[in-house]
């Protein structure tokens, strides 16, 4: 009888988890759907960008070079990559050569590789696809000579991608940005 109990009681439990279950993953939103209000009462989305405040520690250089006291971005040109491909093309090498060069001027300096990809496909799947091809950018310039511990890779997916972009757009988001860390 008290095996009888503890079954039933073991039973009910298990059918209570079941019934609950994992509560549903939550959307990401829409990058148009993002949006600030300012003081004058204009909605501006939040995804444009915006000029360099001129109080804040950023600094716009006349060559669209963008540096505060930790990155520079724009300095090394962006590595771009075929449609769902991770590849890095033969003519897109020379940019990373150029990056192994200025790492290697610059000893001090680091790279962080953000792997980007167009709005299409899941959220889930672009990430991964961000990731193996920052990932090709570092195994390329760990080839070059590249110090593995110079190089860090993160993946943003189609979080800053155009959705519904046009076919120039989304070339553009197929990228590994080379961001430059000073620190």
């Amino acid at each position: 009888m008290k095996i009888a109990v503890k079954l039933f009681a073991l039973a009910a439990v298990s059918a209570a988890l079941v019934l609950t279950g994992c509560s549903k993953k939550p959307t990401r939103p829409m990058p148009g759907d993002t949006v600030t209000q300012t003081g004058t009462g204009q909605v501006t989305p939040v995804m444009e960008p915006t000029a360099v405040d001129p109080n804040s520690q950023l600094t716009q250089r006349t060559d669209g070079v963008i540096e505060d006291q930790f990155t520079i971005r724009g300095l090394l040109k962006a590595v771009y990559f075929d449609f769902d491909k991770s590849a890095i093309k033969q003519s897109e090498r020379p940019k990373l050569e150029a990056a192994a060069k200025y790492l290697k001027e610059h000893p001090e300096h680091r790279l962080l590789l953000e792997g980007r990809c167009d709005w299409r496909g899941t959220a889930e799947y672009n990430l991964g696809l961000g990731d193996r091809r920052a990932g090709a950018a570092k195994d390329f310039l760990a080839k070059l000579g590249v110090e593995i511990a110079k190089l860090e890779t993160t993946s943003k997916g189609s979080l800053e991608a155009a959705k519904n972009g046009t076919e120039a757009q989304m070339t553009e988001d197929r990228r590994v940005e080379l961001v430059i860390l000073k620190k």
